[in-house]
């Protein structure tokens, strides 16, 4: 049986992978470092396009797993009916909790305080001082409580948020208290000062906060995406914010990346980060640390972790 694994990164950069596999170093280049027809195990390159992501999957006819280093696995669900049944496909659970956690934090205390208008002010000389908004006492809402959902709520505990509101796929109750699901979140939207989206993109969520939901949004409110930028309809968005009524902050977009000149750089009150909530210091360790974990298991015959989806169930 073939043990070809096609890691992106250089197999001796990583310590505690096991001997009997065999491993190929692929990072999304023209030229493959082997047939990949005998490629068993495939770690998608991290920050690839879907173009590049998929490319060998229609080849790799001995594939048993697929393991993305992405929180997100739709640079690569389009293509797997290229694939046999039985295929497993894992995300990268555990290892961008942290890093995506921090940033939406980070958005949503830098749109509260002003903070791009000092940066504007800094540049230009000027001291600009005035009055702000404080996260203290604001109605959170996390729209997609899984792990990225969690992580930020554990960071929104210490700065006295009045009340974290929970939205997940279908509704459940948790050591931190009810989860709703999405079919509540037009009674919801109504309630929250700040709306963190953190869900995954799906044929559900594409286009969820669409013209309705964001007028349903309270009136100067501010809505935080680090989800995926086609969760929100851009279009509607643009429309909102034009007419200043609510406010966002936005590491992903649609489309991505955001093209020069595009609307959403100088729409108001819109403060723009170049999708960097998984890129971090943080990344490498854990994403290393996952590789050698399932590598370890596939090799032993075990279940690996994170199944998303089984190809043909």
């Amino acid at each position: 049986m073939t043990s070809d694994v096609w890691l992106p990164l250089p197999a001796d950069e990583i310590e505690g992978l096991p001997d009997s596999l065999d491993y190929r170093f692929w990072d999304g280049g023209d030229s493959y470092p082997a047939d990949p027809a005998r490629c068993a195990l495939y770690v998608v390159p991290y920050l690839s396009g879907p173009q590049v992501s998929t490319r060998p999957l229609a080849e790799m006819t001995s594939l048993r797993l697929v393991q993305t280093l992405s929180a997100g696995v739709d640079n690569v669900t389009p293509a797997l009916g290229l694939l046999a049944p039985g295929v497993r496909l894992c995300n990268a659970k555990g290892v961008h909790e942290a890093s995506t956690a921090e940033l939406a934090l980070t958005l949503t205390l830098a749109s509260l305080r002003g903070v791009p208008g000092f940066v504007r002010a800094q540049d230009r000389g000027e001291w600009r001082s005035g009055f702000h908004e404080a996260l203290a006492d604001k109605s959170v809402l996390i729209v997609g409580h899984g792990s990225i959902g969690a992580a930020i709520e554990d960071r929104l505990t210490p700065f006295e948020c009045a009340r974290v509101i929970r939205v997940a796929r279908s509704a459940r109750t948790t050591e931190r208290g009810a989860v709703h699901a999405f079919t509540e979140l037009p009674a919801l939207l109504p309630e929250a000062d700040v709306v963190i989206l953190s869900t995954p993109l799906t044929e559900a969520t594409r286009g969820l906060m669409d013209a309705a939901f964001l007028a349903r949004m309270k009136d100067g409110a501010l809505l935080v995406n680090v989800a995926r930028g086609a969760v929100v309809d851009t279009e509607a968005l643009l429309a909102e914010l034009e007419s200043g009524r609510i406010r966002a902050a936005l590491d992903v977009t649609d489309p991505e990346p955001l093209p020069s000149g595009h609307p959403l750089w100088h729409a108001p009150g819109v403060l723009v980060s170049p999708h960097v909530g998984g890129p971090t210091s943080a990344f490498l360790p854990r994403a290393k640390r996952l590789l050698v974990e399932q590598l370890t298991r596939f090799a032993a015959g075990e279940e690996p972790l994170n199944v998303v989806l089984t190809t043909g169930a």
